[in-house]
C-alpha cells in the first residue's frame, strides 16, 4: 500500500521532467528552422545578384573582347557599321543624375524640416502624405506628363529665359546654348529631381523625428534660432540616416527608365549644353534592345547594362564607406 501511495509523486516529477524537455526540443527545432530559412533568404539574394552579374558579363563579353576599353571612352553609335560606345550615355546618365540631386537634395531637406519643425499640426500630415503619394506615381506617367506637358512649358519659359541671361557669360553660354527644344538633358534630370524628392524627403523626415527632444530644448533654451538647432543639432545627430536617404535617391535617379526615355531626347552624342538632347544607358536600352540585329549590337546593348551595375555599385559602395566612417566618428 505504501509503494502504491508513493507512485503517483514520484511519477508526477517524472512526466514534467518529459514535457519540459519536450518544450525544450519543440524550442530548438523551431529555433533551428527559422535560422536555416532565414539564412537561406540571405544567401538567395547572393545567389540571385551573382546570376545577374554572370549573365550580363557572358553577354557583354563579345562587345568588350571586339572593342576593348575603347566601349568606354568613345561616342560612337552606329548600328549600320556596328560601331558602338558607351560614352555619351554614360555621361547622359550621370549628368541627369548630378542635375536632380543638386535640386532634390536641397528641396527634399527644406520640406523634410519644415515639417518637422515648422509645419503646423494641421498640416503636416496633408503635406506628409502628398509628399509620399509622389512615389507612388508610375515612372511611364511621369514620362507622358513631362513630355506633353512639362517639355512645352520649359520651351516657352525656362529654356529661353535661361538662354538669355546666360547667353554672355563665358562657359555659362556654352552650358545654356542652343535653341529651346523643351527637350533634352535639363527636362531629364527636373523630372528625375520630382521623382527622387519624396525618397529624400520621407527618409529625413523619419530620421528627423528620432532626434530626442530633450535636445533640441536645450538648445532652444540658451537661445538659439530654429535654423541654429537645424544646422548644430538636427543635421549633426542625423546625418547618417540623411545621406543614406541622398544615396537611395541617387540609386533611383541612376536607374530610371522611362521617363527618361520620353523626354531626354535620345540622341547619341555629347553636348556641352544640358538644354541639348543626350541620352542614357538605361535610355538607350529600353529605346533599342527590341530591334537590336546581331549578335553585337545585342552584347552592347548587354555591356551598356553591365556599365550601368558598375556604376551604380560604385556609388553605393562609396556611400556604405561614407556611412561607415561616419558610424566610426560618432562612435569616438
Amino acid at each position: 500500500m505504501a509503494d502504491v501511495a508513493l507512485n503517483p509523486s514520484t511519477a508526477e516529477p517524472a512526466a514534467k521532467a518529459v514535457d519540459r524537455a519536450s518544450v525544450l526540443r519543440g524550442f530548438r527545432l523551431g529555433d533551428l528552422a527559422f535560422f536555416n530559412l532565414t539564412r537561406g533568404a540571405a544567401l538567395l539574394v547572393l545567389v540571385l545578384l551573382g546570376g545577374v552579374i554572370v549573365a550580363l558579363i557572358a553577354g557583354a563579353l563579345p562587345a568588350l573582347q571586339t572593342f576593348g576599353f575603347g566601349f568606354v571612352t568613345s561616342q560612337s553609335w552606329n548600328p549600320v557599321t556596328e560601331k558602338f560606345g558607351a560614352l555619351a550615355p554614360i555621361y547622359g546618365t550621370l549628368v541627369t543624375s548630378l542635375i536632380a540631386m543638386l535640386i532634390a537634395v536641397p528641396v527634399g531637406l527644406g520640406i523634410a524640416i519644415f515639417l518637422t519643425e515648422l509645419c503646423p499640426p494641421v498640416l503636416r500630415r496633408p503635406i506628409g502624405i502628398a509628399v509620399e503619394l509622389l512615389a507612388g506615381i508610375p515612372s511611364i506617367i511621369y514620362g507622358i506628363w513631362g513630355l506633353f506637358v512639362f517639355a512645352p512649358f520649359l520651351q516657352q519659359t525656362l529654356q529661353p529665359f535661361l538662354i538669355s541671361v546666360f547667353g554672355n557669360i563665358p562657359i555659362l553660354s556654352s552650358v545654356f546654348a542652343g535653341p529651346p527644344y523643351g527637350i533634352g538633358v535639363l527636362t531629364a534630370g527636373l523630372i528625375l529631381a520630382i521623382m527622387v524628392l519624396p525618397f529624400i524627403t520621407s527618409i529625413s523626415r523619419d530620421v528627423f523625428e528620432t532626434v530626442p527632444p530633450v535636445l533640441k530644448e536645450a538648445a532652444y533654451g540658451v537661445g538659439c534660432t530654429t535654423w541654429e538647432v537645424v544646422r548644430n543639432v538636427v543635421i549633426p545627430y542625423t546625418r547618417v540616416g540623411v545621406i543614406g536617404g541622398v544615396m537611395l535617391g541617387l540609386g533611383r535617379a541612376l536607374g530610371e527608365t522611362m521617363a527618361v526615355t520620353f523626354v531626354i531626347g535620345n540622341a547619341h552624342k555629347i553636348s556641352a549644353s544640358i538644354l541639348q538632347p543626350g541620352t542614357t544607358i538605361s535610355a538607350t536600352i529600353a529605346n533599342e534592345f527590341t530591334e537590336a540585329v546581331g549578335d553585337l549590337y545585342t552584347s552592347s546593348l548587354i555591356a551598356l547594362g553591365l556599365l550601368l551595375f558598375v556604376i551604380t555599385f560604385v556609388v553605393l559602395a562609396f556611400a556604405r564607406l561614407m556611412l561607415l566612417r561616419l558610424e566610426k566618428q560618432q562612435g569616438k
